[in-house]
Formats: C-alpha cells, structure tokens, sequence
C-alpha cells in the first residue's frame, strides 16, 4: 500500500484548497445560519467537476480513483461540511449504486446530468418505522401493467430539497423475506412523488434532510434497478462506499477544528504569554493530530480496498471492503467528536458562542456517528467479520 499522491492528485488538491478557502469556507458560518447553500453553489461546484469525481469519462465524469474522490470529500468538508456532504451522499448513495447495478440504459440516461451536477442525486431507504432495521421497510412498490406503482413514505433524505434523482428501495414482494425489497430509480418530479417534512438539525445545517412522501407514484418498468428482490444487499453495498465518505467528512471537520484551534491558541494569551505555551493546550492539538491521522490512514486504506474491489470484482475483496469501510467510518466519526470537542475547549468560553468556528464544528461532526450506519451498526459489522475470520484485520 502506498497512500502518497502522485503529482496530479497533489495538484488537484492544491486547487481544491485554493477554491475551497476562497469560494466555500467564507460562506460556510452563513448556510449554517440560514440553512440553505446560496444560489450559485451547485452550479459552481458542478463547474469544477466535483459531482462526477470517480464517474468514468464516458458517462460524463472525470473518472478519478476512489481516494481522489475521497481527498475531495475532505478538503470540502475542511470548508464547510454541509457542503461536504452534499458532494458526498450524491456520489455514494445515488451515482454509486446507477453505476454499479444500473444496466447500460440506466447508466446512459441519469450519470451524464448527475456528473455534471445538472441533476442531484439522494438516497431513500430509511423511514419513521425502520431506521438502522432497513428490512423492515413498509413502502411498497406493485408491478402494474404501467409500471410500477409506489406507495409510503421515507424519512431522513439528505439532498431531498435539491435532489432530481431519487434512489429507492421498496417492498415487491412481502412474503419473501429473502427478497423481500427491490431498488429503483425515480425521478423526484414525477408526480405522486412530494417531498414532507423538512428536519431542523443541530448541525450541517445547510444540507437538506427530508421525508419524501410517494402516493401512487408511477415510475416505468425500466426504473428498477438490479434485480428484483435484490434491493437490501444493493442497499448495504452502497452504504459500504457511502461510510467512506462520511469518514471523510469527519476528518475534514476534524481538520479544520485543528487548525482553528492551534491558530487561536497562538492569538490567545493568557497569563503573559500565548496560551499555546501552556502543556495543557498543547496535549489537546497532539492528541487532535494522532487522531486525525489514524482517521485518515484508515479511510485511505478503506478507498485502496474499495478501489481494488472496483478493478478486480472480486466478492472477497468485497467482503473486506466492508469491514474496512465501517472501521474508517466508526473511528473517523467519533475521533470528530473527539477533536471538535478539545478544540471548543481550547477557545475556552468563546468556543461556545456563535462568533467562533468551534461550536459549529461540534455540532457538524455529531452526525457523522449517526447517518449512513450509527457507531454501534459499525460495530457489529466489524465484529462480524472478526468472527469469520480473526485474522482478516492483519492481512
């Protein structure tokens, strides 16, 4: 395993700081505030080419590996990260599953717009029954001569507000346990098709969190996506890419924190000197950077495996991708709390008021332990694979 960049990547990152200092992180303190992105940011960011990250050239995108993708996530995420997210659960939750399950017509069709960002992509599988218990979904979907006709409501939709494409999965057939849920692929302006209710939420507050409610909502027949019945491990597959980013959503919270926190530390003085000098503040910033680079060092290693997976196609490595994923997930997200916590303390009394960066930190990085799998979800999935096979971890 090598996790430097090669001189493109280190480019591409310089430019991607560059911009996200210039053009994301100014505004980040205001979407927070209002709980919006302004206008004009999707559009920029599509410009850029940052919603067609690992979307291969020939449907559009700038067909990038899955760390470029990653690195891309956390430098968004350093800025602002809502922001961060946005890029994030339109790449794993909606491009991933249409490239990896989609058929050619699927994929011809929906990757071109959403590469170019023309068109933003979610993801419903949770509703206000069935949370981290996905198959006990209740949304149904019935074959008709028409098409399929939908039903049910689904909860906790991030990008619901700005997103054209909706993945779904939904009950086709309910005395089958086995394969008891199918995926689909709906256009969210079909009608039948309504977004609900709009969640107010602690932190990344510009990233929209929605029911989307579907009442005889009719999609054609070519919109089921994969195979019939085969909608719960497509779900669990997409959540393994959509971890890593949420892992790089953290650690990109979790450097910012950092760096704010280390900067005011040298402004800041207390006692005749700046408080940087103190031992106590300073065991907080080294403790942040251990954190932060075995957060990192594990959603590289996580992308090199899903990487590998890609190229290979080999259900072994899928397996283990897996496991990889929730590890870098789970301590990706609760080192962010971690970091954005002692970097509150360094501020002292300022970290908790609104004209300083940490207390919004704080209440950003809380949701990377819960969306797309909690702590404990990722828990059982990596002592799953250890009972397996105890050695899995060393190879």
């Amino acid at each position: 395993m090598d996790f430097r960049f090669n001189d493109d990547q280190r480019q591409m990152r310089d430019m991607l700081r560059s911009f996200c200092n210039e053009r994301i992180a100014p505004k980040a303190e205001q979407r927070d505030h209002e709980g919006r992105f302004e206008d004009g940011l999707i559009e920029m960011l599509g410009e850029m080419g940052l919603f067609g990250t690992y979307v291969p050239e020939q449907y559009g995108g700038t067909g990038q590996d899955i760390p470029t993708y990653l690195m891309t996530v956390e430098e968004l995420s350093r800025a602002c990260g809502a922001t961060g997210i946005l890029v994030s659960a339109h790449h794993s939750l909606c491009v991933d599953p249409i490239l990896n399950f989609g058929n050619e017509d699927q994929k011809r069709k929906f990757l071109p717009k959403l590469a170019r960002g023309e068109w933003i992509g979610c993801f419903s599988l949770t509703e206000p029954g069935s949370g981290s218990d996905a198959g006990a979904a209740r949304c149904m979907a019935i074959e008709t001569d028409r098409g399929w006709l939908i039903n049910g409501t689904k909860s906790f939709v991030t990008n619901g507000v700005q997103a054209h494409v909706i993945v779904l999965f939904a009950v086709t057939d309910p005395d089958n346990p086995k394969r008891r849920m199918s995926a689909f692929i709906v256009e969210k302006n079909t009608p039948g098709c309504s977004i609900g209710k709009v969640e107010k939420k602690m932190g990344i507050r510009a990233s929209s969190t929605t029911e989307l409610v579907f009442e005889e909502c009719l999609i054609p027949r070519e919109n089921l996506l994969g195979e019939r019945g085969r909608g719960l491990p497509i779900a669990l597959a997409t959540l393994d890419g959509g971890r890593l980013g949420v892992a790089a959503q953290a650690v990109g919270i979790s450097q910012a924190a950092l760096e704010a926190a280390t900067a005011y530390s040298k402004e800041r003085v207390q006692f005749g000197a700046p408080i940087c000098n103190l031992q106590a503040i300073q065991w907080k910033l080294a403790d942040s950077a251990v954190w932060i680079a075995a957060a990192r060092a594990l959603m590289y290693r996580g992308g090199w495996m899903k990487q590998r997976y890609m190229d290979e196609k080999n259900p072994s490595l899928r397996i283990s991708y897996s496991a990889e994923a929730a590890m870098a997930k789970l301590y990706a997200s609760e080192a962010s709390s971690r970091v954005t916590n002692a970097a509150l303390q360094v501020y002292g009394g300022y970290g908790y008021c609104q004209d300083y960066p940490a207390e919004r930190l704080l209440r950003d990085a809380k949701i990377t332990e819960l969306y797309e799998g909690t702590s404990e979800i990722q828990r059982l999935v990596i002592a799953r694979q250890i009972l397996n096979d105890p050695q899995w971890v060393t190879r």
